[in-house]
């Protein structure tokens, strides 16, 4: 007998169905290992958070940060995710509408760095990248 779905499965699968069409650009570069064989995961709920989408493996999340945000949520959201040992990106989604390469290179840079940086888009409206410590 299949599982009952839970209330962050339902959500989870809501949010993935309803993305916006800067995350679905975003999620075409990421999805079926296409960013250099990193695996991505979209919408994986952590606590009472919903990454937008995180590589497991590397214990990055990115998430895209349109119209609808709040800084002051989202700086609890990057603490929260910080505090259980992710290293959080913020892109903002007017980016990946003219540089989106420069969005893949920003999260690949990430990837394959240890500690924090700073991406060449933090400029443009929180694309600071958050790095341990």
């Amino acid at each position: 007998m299949p599982e009952m779905p839970t209330p962050e499965t339902d959500r989870a699968r809501y949010l993935r169905s309803n993305m916006s069409g800067t995350e679905r650009r975003v999620w075409y570069r990421l999805r079926g290992r296409r960013l250099a064989g990193h695996k991505f995961r979209r919408q994986l709920a952590v606590g009472p958070y919903f990454i937008d989408f995180v590589c497991l493996k590397s214990r990055l999340a990115v998430e895209i940060d349109g119209a609808g945000h709040e800084e002051e949520s989202d700086q609890r959201k990057t603490a929260y995710l910080e505090a259980r040992g992710f290293r959080v990106i913020r892109i903002p989604a007017s980016s990946t509408n003219q540089r989106l390469s420069d969005v893949m290179d920003t999260i690949l840079f990430e990837l394959e760095s240890e500690g924090a940086f700073t991406s060449p888009l933090a400029g443009e409206g929180g694309g600071k990248a958050a790095g341990r410590g």
